[in-house]
């Protein structure tokens, strides 16, 4: 089987797009499989560029065809922020936790209905001969305190108000269905689908 590394070393992304891909002919990896890589300086100024630097990146030392993906969440009343320092918002080795309590305490004062936001994942895909990319959006509010204990980052904060629910309060099943990576990843699925990496 034909493998393809998903440039991150974070496990619940690997999940996440192994899931969804699941039913196609090729075995993606994580760069855990590869220790001697160093870790990638994400210096883009859009989800696209980092994205782009982390595939190629990646792809040039393993020689494997590589995808990789760059997630924001993006604030209206914070004119676009955290954006492209999502994973960093509250600093350099910033936690999950730290970076939500940053944008909670960034967001103080903001009314409900000025809370709009949304999540965009940018995923790119480089291989000996083509560079390809694909973007998957949605959209939210942000809540004033986390509900749900699923997901990762801002999923406790991130409100779907159709669904009454935010990410932390779905299933990872029923997350990929809407997800900015899930709708990413499915788009990825379909440009994937015209290749034979064979």
């Amino acid at each position: 089987m034909i493998k393809i590394v998903f440039a991150t070393n974070n496990n619940n992304k690997l999940r996440e797009a192994q899931s969804i891909l699941k039913d196609l002919p090729y075995q993606f990896i994580g760069l855990n499989e590869f220790p001697n890589i160093p870790e990638i300086k994400e210096t883009g100024k859009t989800l696209l560029e980092n994205s782009l630097i982390k595939a190629r990146t990646v792809h040039e030392i393993t020689g494997f065809p590589t995808v990789a993906d760059d997630t924001g969440l993006e604030v209206n009343s914070l004119n676009g922020a955290p954006g492209v320092k999502s994973a960093r918002y509250a600093g350099g080795n910033a936690t999950y936790e730290d970076n939500l309590n940053k944008l909670l305490k960034d967001l103080e004062g903001v009314p409900f209905g000025k809370r709009q936001a949304q999540f965009r994942t940018v995923i790119s895909f480089v291989t000996d001969s083509e560079e390809h990319w694909v973007e998957g959006i949605v959209k939210g509010i942000i809540l004033n305190e986390s509900r749900g204990e699923s997901g990762f980052g801002y999923d406790p904060i991130f409100y779907l108000p159709e669904l009454k629910k935010t990410f932390a309060q779905l299933s990872m099943e029923e997350k990929n269905k809407i997800s900015h990576r899930g709708l990413a990843l499915e788009k990825f699925r379909i440009l994937l689908g015209k290749y034979n990496l064979t």
